[in-house]
């Protein structure tokens, strides 16, 4: 029996697809191997959004063919969507699959009659790559990614790929192509088996995830005049409606169709109704689908985590208008400020985005006001990438990199600045949390529902919601100990008697 390994690269929606993709390998018969160092067949799947994801790549290979040459390789993901025929001729390689043809890696590799190629991107015959017009792929690949460092607690599930904008700075779209969603009822089906499996937080995303359902075809839906149906989460579903087994429309009901009515909220109201998942954790939305309805949704819900990520990549309207966003800055504040509004202890984090070509002086200065102004607990700060084929990466008034990574070293220590203060809010409080693994005999660790790292006193039992007291915030960590009951009193007397001031 031959044995693999999958190396992933990059975001979650790359991760995504190597759970897929293991997922695939194991039901043709072949066996998971430890390391790449073990494997016969050592598969790469790539990231591509910057050239040092690329030269990541690129060095993995190298030391591939030192540490274990006689593996066959078998390059995949952005990069080999982007550039294949590079790819291919770095020594050790047997195939490069595009994203285009991802689904098939598996069985490619148990070929009895070897590669062969589809199609090939200048007319000439490569033996070893298979790689095709990605705007025309329609294959969604989905499965459970585990972290490791939390495997029994907090499964990621891909619900939504590709994307329909056109940003000039990313190269995504043309590496994965148009919108994409998981339906409805097999996105259920994931949850529940994970739910099933134990697991009791589950993390939802996608390359565009605000964008989901958007792609679907028209589907029924019943309007409502008084009569709704049950939606107890225990309560046994029938397929597509989910509508009570035992329930049927009568003529309180009306039937309509519609064409792409489905939207991101019907997909997180769909699991709370039919699933009893315990808590689902949103990631990364746009900040043009972030609606009052989700964000009402996500603040009343004590089984959605408050937790909100919203890209904003500048704050500066001429930077904002050449990145070729949909949004403008004023938006983007009401957005933050309304989510604030609802959920005043949410953890809120963005991507913000320095050095991009013409940013000067003044444009950077008003991403950095906004980001002092606004209630951030936490910021991915990137430096922009030049990325072969984007308007972005033809322009020539480039930003100096010493110029750029200073940006970025500001807005890092800005950001670090909001998290310990944002850590620092939480002491004296109970929190929500889930238990990971036990660190030591003397510490748990965890994490909240505000997605910031703790650790309680006491060796507990991963994978279990608990109430936390917090007692002090330290370098990056909460420490925590399980509340008595007369501190639970207290905290709740202390919340309501501030909201009473309020």
């Amino acid at each position: 029996m031959a044995s693999f390994h999958i190396e992933n690269f990059g975001c979650r929606a790359t991760q995504a697809d190597g759970a897929a993709l293991e997922r695939q390998f194991i039901d043709r018969g072949l066996q998971r191997a430890s390391s790449m160092r073990d494997a016969q067949i050592v598969v790469l799947n790539t990231c591509t959004v910057t050239q040092g994801a690329d030269k990541d790549a690129r060095a993995t290979i190298r030391r591939l063919q030192r540490e274990n040459p006689g593996c066959r390789i078998l390059v995949t993901g952005c990069y080999a969507q982007r550039a294949p025929e590079e790819l291919a001729a770095l020594p050790g390689v047997t195939w490069v699959v595009g994203n285009s043809h991802k689904h098939q890696a598996a069985q490619i590799v148990t070929a009895d009659t070897g590669f062969v190629p589809v199609s090939a991107l200048d007319g000439r015959s490569e033996p070893n790559i298979l790689v095709g017009d990605i705007f025309a792929h329609t294959e969604l690949l989905a499965a459970p990614v585990f972290d490791a460092a939390n495997e029994r607690t907090r499964p990621n599930l891909k619900v939504q790929d590709g994307c329909d904008n056109r940003c000039s700075f990313c190269v995504i779209p043309y590496v994965r192509g148009q919108s994409r969603s998981l339906p409805m009822e097999r996105v259920i089906r994931e949850v529940q088996a994970l739910v099933e499996a134990g697991y009791r937080e589950v993390v939802i995303s996608g390359i565009n995830l605000g964008r989901w359902g958007r792609d679907l075809p028209a589907s029924i839906q019943h309007s409502a005049l008084s009569i709704q149906p049950p939606a107890h989460p225990h309560v046994p579903r029938s397929a597509g409606l989910g509508l009570a087994t035992s329930y049927q429309p009568q003529a309180t009901f009306r039937e309509r169709r519609s064409t792409n009515d489905q939207r991101l909220i019907d997909l997180i109201r769909a699991i709370l109704e039919q699933t009893p998942l315990e808590k689902l954790r949103i990631s990364s939305v746009e900040p043009m689908d972030w609606t009052d309805e989700l964000i009402d949704l996500m603040a009343t819900s004590p089984r959605v985590a408050k937790h909100a990520h919203v890209p904003m990549q500048s704050a500066s309207d001429a930077v904002l208008r050449r990145m070729h966003r949909k949004y403008r800055p004023w938006h983007y504040r009401e957005k933050i400020l309304r989510i604030r509004a609802a959920m005043p202890t949410a953890a809120i984090g963005a991507d913000v985005m320095v050095g991009f070509p013409g940013e000067s002086e003044a444009e950077f200065a008003e991403t950095r006001r906004m980001v002092e102004e606004l209630p951030f607990t936490y910021l991915h700060v990137f430096t922009y990438s030049p990325r072969p084929g984007t308007p972005a990466a033809d322009r020539n008034d480039q930003i100096p990199v010493r110029v750029a990574r200073e940006r970025n070293r500001i807005l890092r220590e800005l950001a670090a600045q909001k998290q310990a203060a944002f850590r620092q809010s939480l002491v004296g409080t109970v929190v929500n949390a889930i238990t990971l693994h036990a660190a030591d005999d003397r510490f748990t660790e965890a994490l909240t529902d505000h997605y910031l790292k703790m650790r309680v006193v006491g060796k507990l039992q991963p994978n279990r919601w608990i109430q936390a007291y917090v007692d002090r915030g330290e370098e990056g960590v909460l420490v925590a100990h399980e509340p008595s009951a007369g501190q639970q009193t207290e905290v709740t007397r202390k919340v309501n008697s501030s909201q009473e001031e309020d």
